[in-house]
């Protein structure tokens, strides 16, 4: 079982005299940002030059610094960059600003799992990974609450960098929900296991595999829509509050039959034997090398892919759909509005 912590269980002096920066201020950094400086922790965010989100940060009225600038202020740095940029970053900002005892700090174990960034000996490496959206992470830090946090460590050179990466987790709200520790390599791993074969991946094409087999047996797209799109929220809402066994429980008999009898023909051996083959890759780091080469080659496939995504007949159909029913969005903030760019 994991070890998981609470508020009773921190030593908040672990970060009270520590200098953090938060580089980057996109989903996740505006929230760490904003939340430690709530938490009397002394703060700042470093940014590129001419990042727009330079003037977002400052009228939250938090300190903004070059990403170099940042990082010799600092004795704990949190590197909140898209993972294909972090190791670019480090180098340039990050690495001739450390000093021994110093923090580097991450939210997702990519770079330091595939050997992309390697941290001097003398550097805590820790980890603290909301198990939420940044604007998430705000918005229940600010109603009093708190997203559930993993932390993890991956060097301990000071001897007391489980006592900072639980300080850090308690500042952005963690505590108040749970914290939970685990290693680099852990989350790594099941982190984008859980986003290629489920998540984003492995949801997106059942989705839309469903919805083409319909669509092309007849039927009409805007019922297949809603049957294969539009209701997997109901589903998902109820999973995520009652788990798979309160699911089947609150939905109808016939439902409950045909999920028992025939997700697991849809699912079936040939699917795991995919799935063990995609995460062997990720163990591997073949994904990783095929990612970041796809980064730093202009993105041409990636951005194909996209593209090929969007015209994809389903999108057409829902977002017909969408504007039929306001409601779905009617006084929320998008995810772009509620943090800035990537900084």
């Amino acid at each position: 079982m994991a070890n998981i912590y609470y508020e009773s269980d921190i030593n908040r002096a672990a970060i009270a005299e520590r200098k953090v920066a938060i580089l980057g201020y996109g989903s996740q950094g505006h929230a760490h940002a904003l939340n430690l400086k709530e938490s009397g922790v002394d703060v700042c965010v470093g940014l590129r030059e001419g990042s727009g989100s330079v003037a977002k940060a400052e009228e939250a009225g938090l300190t903004v610094r070059s990403l170099s600038e940042a990082s010799a202020w600092a004795d704990v740095i949190m590197i909140l960059l898209p993972d294909t940029d972090q190791a670019e970053v480090y180098q340039e900002h990050v690495a001739p600003n450390l000093k021994a005892g110093d923090a580097l700090a991450f939210a997702h174990g990519f770079n330091i799992r595939f050997d992309l960034i390697t941290p001097p000996e003398d550097v805590d490496v820790i980890m603290i990974a909301p198990k939420g959206p940044g604007h998430l992470v705000r918005r229940t830090y600010v109603e009093g609450g708190g997203v559930p946090c993993l932390i993890a460590v991956e060097q301990d050179p000071t001897g007391g960098a489980k006592d900072l990466a639980l300080a850090y987790a308690d500042g952005v709200g963690g505590a108040r929900a749970g914290i939970i520790e685990t290693t680099f390599t852990e989350e790594c791993e099941t982190d984008l296991f859980g986003e290629q074969v489920v998540l984003c991946g492995g949801v997106t094409e059942l989705v839309r595999s469903a919805f083409d087999t319909l669509v092309d047996a007849g039927y009409q797209p805007e019922i297949c829509y809603f049957e294969c799109l539009h209701e997997l929220k109901l589903i998902v809402d109820l999973m995520y509050e009652q788990g798979i066994g309160g699911m089947r429980y609150s939905v109808s008999d016939t439902a409950e039959y045909g999920d028992l009898t025939r997700g697991p023909r849809v699912i079936d051996d040939q699917v795991r034997v995919t799935m063990k083959k995609v995460l062997e890759e990720i163990q591997s780091g073949t994904f990783a090398e095929e990612w970041v080469a796809e980064a730093h080659s202009g993105r041409e496939n990636f951005y194909a892919l996209e593209e090929k995504g969007r015209q994809h007949r389903i999108e057409q159909v829902g977002s017909k759909l969408r504007a039929m029913m306001p409601w779905i969005s009617a006084g929320k903030v998008s995810v772009q509005e509620a943090s800035g760019g990537q900084g």
